[in-house]
C-alpha cells in the first residue's frame, strides 16, 4: 500500500521559507503555503493510520508554522519546518511518537520529553533499585541498530536524595528519556519513508512496555491504576 510522501517542493518551500523569514515574503507565498501544509498534513495522517496498526493512539496533533517569539530573543515569524505528535491512548499507555520534516534537518523522536515531577522521581527510583532490564533492552541489536543511545537533558550531578556514586547515577542524572532517529532529505522523499517511521516507532514499543509498567506501579509493584 501506497502512503502519502513528502515532496522536493516541500523540502525546497521550507528552505525558502528559512531564507526570507518574514511576513512579507511569507503573505505573497500564502497560497504555496497552503499547499505544502496541506501535504503534509496527508503524510502525517498516514503515519497515524500505519501507528494505528500496532499502537493505540489518541490524537495526533499538527504543529502550526507560527511561532511564539513572546519571550524568544529571535524574533523570525515562522518556523521552517513541518512536524506533529501522535499521543497514546489511556492511562495505561505512556509516551508519545514525533515526525519533524525539515531541510537537512529531519527526524523522529520518542519517550519522555517533560515528565512530571511525581513520574520523573518513580523512573529515578526504579533506576535506583534495578535497571538492568533498560540497560538489556538498549543494548538490544536491533533496538540498537534503529534509536541509538539514550538521549535528553540530564544533570551535572545526582539529584537531590541520592547517591553520585551509585552504578547507575548516569541514568539517573536524566530529566528526559528519548530516543531520536535523524533523516537525511534522500530518505525523506523516498516514497517508503513514512514506512520506515512506522516500523521504527514500532522497535521502541518494548521501551514504551517498560516505561509504562514502571509508571503505572509503585515501588512494589503494585497498579497505580485500580
Amino acid at each position: 500500500m501506497l502512503y502519502p510522501i513528502i515532496t522536493k517542493e516541500t523540502l525546497e518551500f521550507l528552505n525558502e521559507l528559512k531564507k526570507n523569514n518574514n511576513r512579507e515574503w511569507f503573505a505573497d507565498h500564502k497560497k504555496r503555503f497552503t499547499t505544502h501544509q496541506n501535504e503534509s498534513k496527508e503524510f502525517f495522517k498516514g503515519i497515524l493510520g500505519q501507528l494505528e496498526t500496532h499502537d493505540d493512539i489518541e490524537k495526533m496533533k499538527v504543529f502550526r508554522i507560527y511561532r511564539d517569539v513572546r519571550f524568544s530573543k529571535d524574533k523570525t515569524p515562522y518556523k521552517y519546518n513541518f512536524s506533529a505528535s501522535y499521543a497514546r491512548s489511556g492511562a495505561q499507555r505512556r509516551g508519545g511518537y514525533y515526525v519533524h520534516i525539515q531541510p537537512g534537518g529531519s527526524f523522529i523522536a520518542t519517550g519522555f520529553w517533560k515528565p512530571e515531577k511525581e513520574d520523573l522521581f518513580r523512573i529515578r527510583k526504579e533506576w535506583e533499585i534495578d535497571a538492568s532490564e533498560l540497560r538489556e533492552l538498549m543494548d538490544d541489536k536491533k533496538f540498537k541498530s534503529v534509536w541509538g543511545t539514550l538521549a535528553g537533558e540530564e544533570l551535572k550531578t545526582a539529584p537531590k536524595g541520592f547517591d553520585k556514586e551509585h552504578p547507575n547515577i548516569d541514568l539517573i542524572r536524566n530529566k528526559q528519556f528519548i530516543f531520536v532517529k535523524k533523516f537525511t532529505d534522500k530518505e525523506v522523499l523516498s516514497p517508503t519513508f513514512s514506512a520506515k517511521i512506522s516500523e521504527a516507532f514500532k522497535v521502541i514499543r518494548p521501551y514504551f512496555d517498560l516505561m509504562s509498567q514502571i509508571l503505572t506501579t509503585n515501588l512494589n509493584g503494585e497498579s497505580l491504576l485500580d
